[in-house]
């Protein structure tokens, strides 16, 4: 999948800030960018509307779909993580973004400004801090208003390492592939697409594949 970088910090550092300004210089490079918030406001859809009313009755999901916009309702009985999100967002992207998910298995950049108080304790993964003072940190650290070098960090470290991906869930599980098995699956469904008439340049390719369970009496 898409790789993902957490930007965490205190409320008032200036998340959303870095992040917007991010995405403007990221995709000022040609980049495709997403982005996650996390919160911890119910997030509900309009009471009295139809895709509201669909989920009431029963409906697994419902979206809303507008010319030029597309929102999803997808009811759940716990929060999800990082990776189950980034799988509905799918291949198209070429990094994620989220605001928040400091808990999350992530690599994160800290955004820390000395007046809203100390740097976040016990982070994982922190790869980078943007702070308005040095700080005594082995990470690196970039100035708040050094958009340019930490869209260069995201850029050498995360998308063009992973410019040439390839997942594989089973059961919805993610399946963790070497370099044998993973060129092995490549090559394999690149062959067999290429075999197919009218089938151009492969870019990207979506398999899903579902299946009767043993007992015969449902799908998975």
């Amino acid at each position: 999948m898409p790789p993902v970088v957490s930007i965490v910090g205190r409320s008032g550092a200036g998340k959303t800030t870095l992040i917007e300004k991010l995405i403007k210089g990221l995709s000022g490079r040609g980049y495709k960018v997403a982005t996650i918030k996390h919160t911890r406001e119910p997030v509900s859809d309009t009471p009295g509307k139809d895709s509201w009313r669909y989920i009431q009755a029963g409906s697994s999901a419902a979206a809303l779909a507008s010319p030029g916009q597309l929102a999803l309702f997808q009811p759940r009985s716990e929060e999800l993580a990082v990776a189950d999100i980034e799988r509905l967002f799918g291949e198209d992207y070429d990094i994620i973004i989220t605001e928040g998910f400091k808990e999350a298995d992530a690599p994160k950049i800290e955004v820390h400004r000395r007046a809203v108080g100390k740097p976040l304790a016990g982070l994982t993964r922190l790869v980078a801090v943007a702070t308005d003072e040095p700080l005594d940190t082995k990470v690196r650290q970039f100035a708040l208003e050094d958009v340019k070098g930490i869209a260069d960090l995201l850029e050498s470290g995360f998308i063009k390492p992973q410019a040439e991906r390839i997942s594989l869930y089973v059961n919805g599980e993610p399946v963790v592939l070497t370099a044998f098995p993973r060129k092995i699956v490549t090559s394999t469904l690149l062959g067999l697409t290429a075999s197919l008439k009218g089938v151009g340049e492969v870019k990207s390719l979506d398999i899903s594949l579902r299946r009767k369970s043993q007992e015969g009496d449902k799908e998975r």
